[in-house]
């Protein structure tokens, strides 16, 4: 098989989409089509279509090792250089040789220029001693005239106003507009998006919950699953309290953006082994209009099964 049948039979045995394979790599998903028709034009260069065979390699789960080798052995362009080839100078480099200093014709040079300055120094104090003598009162007089005008300028002008400098923004408390479930896919995509709202409700006897899994780790079916809140515009988070579930073990994480996919959004907080009310501290300044709970780890239930339960979110930040 070519190196793009054998990264596509892999994805699809991963049970991977192109698009879930883009999220987790970054990489465009045209790149993606195009290296799985290997067509590796979009990549921009061999150093580049490496890079991108190994990302994807690993993601669906194959030794990106022999298709690097088949990649160089059957792809790589002849011309391509080292960056060391791309540095080197097209000039060869000429050393200029040194020619000795004739000390004699400067010093006489010098000297030469050191008679005629004094000359010409004496002579034209000689001349202007006269007329500087005859110029004095007039210019005591200017310079009165001057200071008179300074003095009246600095009564007359006024004073400048100073600007008040500006306050900062103040910490205020943050409330979403929706909440949304949140999966793998996406918004709506979540546990229980039905009741998503409760989470935001603040009453403990009616919390929004996950689906219940047979492991903490969703069974191995999913990378996670939480919740998407819209905050209505861009802010920036500095702290959260989150209500859990009074069972310890849930894993999760605060992630903050303007577009509302995994690939997108930034971590800010993370918490291990949580329950109960939950405080969250931003380690980060990111600003975005979108905040998500994810969950990698949830707790165990009263029912030998493991499962996370919200009741209660309240942020504060920068609005």
């Amino acid at each position: 098989m070519t190196i793009g049948e054998t990264l596509a039979t892999a994805r699809r045995d991963a049970g991977l989409t192109i698009t879930q394979v883009s999220q987790r790599t970054r990489i465009r998903e045209t790149i993606i089509r195009g290296i799985e028709h290997d067509d590796y034009s979009p990549c921009g260069g061999d150093f580049y279509a490496r890079g991108n065979i190994r990302s994807i390699a690993r993601v669906v789960g194959t030794d990106p090792a022999p298709l690097i080798a088949e990649y160089d052995a059957t792809i790589r362009a002849p011309e391509e250089i080292t960056a060391a080839q791309a540095l080197e100078p097209t000039m060869p480099i000429r050393a200029v040789p040194k020619r000795r200093t004739n000390w004699t014709a400067i010093l006489a040079v010098v000297l030469l220029a050191l008679v005629g300055f004094l000359s010409f120094r004496l002579v034209s104090a000689h001349q202007t001693a006269a007329p500087a003598a005859a110029s004095r009162p007039a210019r005591h007089a200017a310079v009165r005239s001057t200071q008179a005008a300074h003095a009246t300028h600095h009564k007359l002008a006024p004073k400048p106003t100073p600007t008040p400098a500006a306050s900062p923004p103040a910490l205020t408390s943050l409330t979403p507009v929706s909440v949304q479930a949140f999966g793998p896919g996406g918004a709506g995509q979540g546990d229980n998006p039905q009741v998503a709202e409760l989470a935001i409700s603040g009453n403990p006897a009616t919390p929004w919950n996950t689906d219940w899994y047979a492991t903490p780790d969703f069974d191995s079916l999913q990378s996670g699953t939480g919740l998407l809140l819209d905050m209505g515009k861009t802010v920036t988070i500095t702290s959260a309290q989150i209500t859990l579930g009074s069972t310890p073990g849930a894993n999760l994480q605060l992630l903050v953006g303007n577009v509302p996919t995994l690939g997108s959004l930034q971590s800010v907080a993370t918490a291990d082994n949580a329950g109960g009310v939950l405080q969250l501290q931003a380690t980060r300044r990111v600003s975005g209009r979108y905040l998500l709970i994810w969950f990698t780890q949830l707790p165990p239930n009263n029912s030998g099964t493991y499962q996370a339960f919200v009741s209660g979110i309240s942020l504060k930040g920068y609005a």
